[in-house]
């Protein structure tokens, strides 16, 4: 297990691996303030399909969940074999998309629903941070 704490922000990665180099300290404090305390979690393929079991009651590994802890913190489950696979389904490379799903998983910690003015920030979010990559 991998772990990396930043500007309120734990990240912490149960597959094997180091923690991608992605702009996720900015994305969250763009979008839920940097005194929001976030936990983004890439769990292991097992732990991801109960997840979604349970949520969601589907059978197969979530791409990303979000969990508003209370009004300042939060958490996000994100699997990165999810990611990787879906990731040619959008347009985009594998890091690319976890960036993107990170996005779409801070829009709705900050309370956005789907729809037009979420995709709309999406789109506008994900230029943005995706142009370093």
């Amino acid at each position: 297990m991998t772990v990396l704490e930043q500007d309120n922000l734990t990240i912490i990665r149960q597959t094997k691996g180091g923690i991608l180099n992605l702009p996720f300290v900015d994305v969250k404090n763009e979008i839920l303030g940097k005194e929001y305390e976030l936990s983004l979690v890439f769990p292991h393929k097992k732990n991801s399909i109960e997840l979604h079991q349970i949520w969601k009651k589907k059978e197969s590994p979530v791409n990303t969940l979000s969990f508003p802890l209370d009004k300042n913190s939060g958490e996000i489950i994100l699997t990165l074999s999810q990611a990787r696979k879906e990731a040619p389904k959008y347009g985009h490379r594998y890091r690319e998309h976890v960036l993107f799903l990170f996005i779409h998983s801070c829009l709705h910690l900050k309370g956005m629903t789907h729809g037009a003015k979420m995709e709309k920030y999406e789109r506008q979010l994900y230029l943005k941070f995706s142009k370093a990559l």
